[in-house]
C-alpha cells in the first residue's frame, strides 16, 4: 500500500486525474493498488524514479491483452498504464520509417499507415487492443513471421526509461544504422523487466498490390504427406508470407474445413500472386484439396485468426478455463507437435486448437476445459515440446493456475546472464517483478 506522503509526492509530477485508486481485481493479476496514467516520457521517468527511490514496485500495462502472460503477483504498488501515452512522433514515408509512442494501439497505426500505402510488417493477435509497446516487450509475431520476421527484425530504434528514471536511446531512426551493439534486442522480449519502452522506431513495408490466401487441406490426415508438401514449397522459388498448419478443430473454426490445413498467404503484385497460386495448384498432392480465397475472404480469415486465442483484457474468466502455449521447435517438428497435442483432447477431456509454422517452427496451442484438466494438459504439452527438442512457454493462464504451472519451464543455461543484467539495471526489482524467466 502506498503511504500518503508517497502519494502526495506522486501528485507533484502528475495531475489528480492521472492517479486513481485501483478497486478492480483482475483474474490474471499483474495489477496495482494505484493506477497512474502518464502522458509524457518525463512523467514516466518521474513515476519510475519515485518508485525506485521509495522501495515501491510497478507493473506495466498497455492494452491489457497480455495480462495473463507471466507474473506471479496479483498487485504491485503501482500499475503504470500507457493508455494515455499515445501518438506518432515522426513518420518519414520516403525512408519508410515510423517513430511512435509505446501506448499506441497497433490497429490505429496500421489504419494511419494505410493512408500512405505502408504498413508495419508484424501480425500480432488482438490487433485492435494490443499496443505497439506490448507487442515489442514480448517480441510477439504471428504466422506471417515467415515473410515478415519478428519484432526484433522490425525495430530499428528504441527509447527506454530505466527504473531509476534515466532515459536511454538504442538504435536510431534510420534503417542503415551500424553504430555499436544492437542494444534494442536487450529490451525486445524482456517483458518490461528492464525498463519502460517509451518510443519505438520501426521500418515499414509497402502495402502489397495483391493478396490471396491458399488453403491446402489433407482430409486423410497424412502427416508425412504434409511434411513432404511443406518441403517442396520451402525448396521452391515461390515465397509465401505464411506456411501455417492448422489442426482440424481450428481449421473448422476459421475455414469450415475439418482436416489438417495449411494456410499459405501470398503478397505481391497480382501477376506474381497468380503465378504462385498456379504453382501450388500444380504441385498439389493427390490426397490434398485446394481452396484459393481472394483478398476480401483472406482478410476475414486472418481477422478471425488473430482473435481466436484468449485475451487477457477480459475482466471475467470464461466458463471454461483457457490456456495458450507457445512452442518452439525445428521447423517441420511442428507437424508432430500438433498431432501429439491433438491426442490430448480425449486423454484430458479438453478442447484444443493449434497451429504451427512449417517455415519458422513456432506453434501455438490453445486449451479449453476444466481447470485441473487444462493444467494437466498444459504440463503434457511441455513434455511433448521438450521431447521434440524444443521449449514451451505459457502465454495465457489465470493467475491462480500460473502459481501452479511453471510458465517459462526450466531455467536455461544462460540464466545467469539474464539475472546479471536484471541485477545491474534494476537492482531493487522495481519493474514487473516475477514476470520473466526464473522469477526475474
Amino acid at each position: 500500500m502506498i503511504a500518503a506522503e508517497s502519494l502526495n509526492e506522486l501528485k507533484t509530477n502528475l495531475r489528480e486525474d492521472q492517479i486513481s485508486k485501483n478497486e478492480d481485481s483482475s483474474p490474471f493479476g499483474n495489477s496495482g493498488d494505484m493506477v497512474v496514467f502518464p502522458e509524457t516520457e518525463e512523467e514516466i521517468a518521474a513515476v519510475l524514479k519515485h518508485a525506485d527511490s521509495n522501495g515501491l514496485t510497478i507493473n506495466i500495462i498497455g492494452g491489457g491483452t497480455k495480462r495473463g502472460f507471466g507474473g506471479l503477483i496479483e498487485k504491485t504498488d503501482i500499475l503504470l498504464s500507457l493508455e494515455k501515452y499515445t501518438g506518432i512522433v515522426e513518420h518519414t514515408p520516403g525512408d519508410m520509417t515510423l517513430t511512435v509512442k509505446a501506448g499506441t494501439r497497433f490497429k490505429d497505426l496500421q489504419d494511419y499507415l494505410a493512408q500512405h500505402n505502408q504498413k508495419i510488417s508484424l501480425d500480432p493477435y488482438w490487433q485492435e487492443n494490443a499496443t505497439i509497446g506490448g507487442i515489442i516487450a514480448v517480441n510477439e509475431s504471428g504466422p506471417k513471421r515467415l515473410g515478415y520476421g519478428s519484432a526484433r527484425d522490425a525495430v530499428i530504434g528504441l527509447r527506454t526509461v530505466y527504473p531509476d528514471g534515466k532515459v536511454i536511446r538504442s538504435g536510431g531512426r534510420v534503417v542503415k544504422n551500424v553504430a555499436g551493439y544492437d542494444m534494442n534486442k536487450l529490451f525486445i522480449g524482456a517483458m518490461g523487466t528492464l525498463g519502460v519502452i517509451s518510443e519505438i522506431t520501426l521500418k515499414l513495408r509497402p502495402i502489397p498490390k495483391c493478396e490471396s490466401l491458399v488453403l491446402v487441406s489433407f482430409p486423410k490426415g497424412n502427416l508425412e504427406g504434409i511434411k513432404a508438401f511443406a518441403v517442396k514449397v520451402l525448396d521452391s522459388m515461390i515465397e509465401p508470407v505464411s506456411l501455417e498448419l492448422l489442426n482440424p478443430a481450428l481449421s473448422v473454426k476459421l475455414a469450415g474445413i475439418n482436416a489438417y490445413t495449411i494456410a499459405m498467404s501470398f503478397e505481391d503484385v497480382e501477376s506474381s500472386v497468380r503465378y504462385q497460386e498456379e504453382f501450388v495448384s500444380n504441385m498439389l498432392p493427390d490426397d490434398a484439396k485446394l481452396l484459393i480465397s481472394p483478398k476480401e475472404k483472406a482478410d476475414l480469415f486472418w481477422h478471425r485468426f488473430y482473435r481466436h486465442i484468449p485475451n487477457g483484457l477480459d475482466g471475467e474468466l470464461p466458463i471454461q478455463t483457457e490456456a495458450s502455449i507457445k512452442i518452439g521447435t525445428v521447423n517441420l517438428e511442428a507437424v508432430n507437435v500438433l498431432n501429439e497435442t491433438e491426442l490430448l483432447q480425449d486423454q484430458f477431456n479438453v478442447e484444443i486448437e493449434s497451429h504451427g509454422g512449417l517455415g519458422h517452427g513456432l506453434s501455438q496451442v490453445t486449451i479449453r476445459g476444466a481447470e485441473s484438466d487444462v493444467a494437466n494438459a498444459a504440463a503434457q504439452v511441455r513434455q511433448i515440446a521438450e521431447k521434440a527438442g524444443g521449449y514451451a512457454i505459457v502465454k495465457h493462464l489465470p493467475l491462480k493456475l500460473r502459481k501452479k504451472v511453471e510458465v517459462w519451464g526450466n531455467k536455461p543455461s544462460y540464466f545467469f546472464l539474464l539475472q546479471g543484467i536484471k541485477t545491474k539495471v534494476d537492482p531493487n526489482k522495481t519493474l514487473n517483478p516475477n514476470r520473466f524467466i526464473g522469477g526475474i
